[in-house]
């Protein structure tokens, strides 16, 4: 059994911005020499997420938009009235997505539908400098 650990790290605009990383970690995977087990991605911070689309322009909009509709930016939070940040919406709306994901790897490949891609959501209010750990497990 074997453990490798690396980070991902770029800067995002803010407000729902979506980014495709499937390449960054199929990069970080093939680095690690790791065959068979799991590929796990978290974010450190309470305002930014990891899930999986189809990342294409319709898709991310539509996701970007419904993302907005459940957490409206119009509503009075109580987040909001304790910090001068404003950013209720952020931490509320990554809560919903969460801020890890594991993939299966197998024949080391990460096991992701066709049109499956790992992306992270940055819900914050404004732009951040990210940094994610990536732990594969596996031999």
């Amino acid at each position: 059994m074997s453990v490798y650990s690396n980070k991902i790290s770029f800067k995002t605009r803010g407000n729902c911005e979506i980014i495709n990383i499937t390449d960054k970690l199929k990069s970080i995977l093939a680095k690690s020499r790791i065959k068979n087990g799991l590929i796990n991605v978290f974010v450190p911070g309470a305002t930014g997420a990891i899930t999986t689309i189809e990342y294409e322009p319709g898709v991310v909009s539509d996701f970007q938009a419904l993302l907005k509709e459940i957490v409206r930016e119009d509503c009075e939070y109580n987040h909001n009235k304790t910090h001068s940040d404003g950013n209720a919406t952020s931490h509320l709306r990554a809560s919903l997505l969460g801020p890890s994901l594991s993939v299966p790897v197998d024949n080391g490949d990460m096991v992701l539908g066709v049109w499956q891609q790992v992306v992270f959501v940055e819900m914050d209010n404004r732009s951040r400098e990210r940094s994610l750990v990536v732990k594969i497990i596996g031999e």
